[in-house]
């Protein structure tokens, strides 16, 4: 088993901590708030890849559930993880390795990597939005009305955000000898 250098470690707190302040910052446009949560682990994963970019999101996931107010409209707590939105947040660990994956197998072909970030995203939603049903016991159109369909177009822009960015940032770093190819 490979040891994390410190210098590891520092970089997945940093995403962490970059998680911690933007997760919070949300827009209530229903029972899932609009949230940079997405966004900042698909840019974790393209400059610190799939191990540290989705440890960084699980220790943000578990700041969380110890009560820290770190989700979603400064939320925090057990009860957010169980309550009706938590299996989307869940589902963020698998879209981070699925993203991970994509951005290092694909790092020249950007296409796949959009299109590997939304069959995460799909994922994610589709964990989550089971869980909604399940906990709320409401149909699954429902379901897909209030907790999918208003996100796609944001989701989508965040994908092409994280790529055009993570791209840019990390070509940077591997100039500077911080990233290797």
């Amino acid at each position: 088993m490979n040891k994390m250098t410190t210098y590891q470690l520092a970089v997945a707190a940093l995403f962490t901590a970059l998680m911690c302040i933007f997760g919070p910052i949300a827009l209530p446009i229903g029972p899932v708030p609009i949230s940079l949560t997405n966004l900042i682990i698909y840019i974790a994963v393209f400059l610190v890849g799939t191990k540290l970019g989705t440890l960084s999101y699980v220790v943000y996931l578990i700041l969380g559930a110890i009560g820290l107010p770190v989700f979603s409209g400064y939320a925090g707590g057990l009860g957010k993880l169980s309550g009706p939105t938590g299996g989307y947040l869940i589902g963020f660990i698998p879209m981070a390795i699925i993203s991970g994956i994509a951005v290092k197998k694909f790092m020249k072909k950007k296409y796949m990597i959009a299109i590997l970030m939304v069959v995460a995203t799909l994922l994610d939603y589709a964990l989550g939005t089971m869980w909604f049903v399940f906990m709320m016991k409401c149909e699954v159109w429902y379901a897909l009305t209030v907790c999918v369909f208003p996100f796609l177009l944001g989701d989508a822009a965040k994908i092409a955000v994280a790529i055009i960015l993570g791209s840019l940032i990390r070509g940077r770093l591997m100039k500077l000898g911080f990233i290797k190819e």
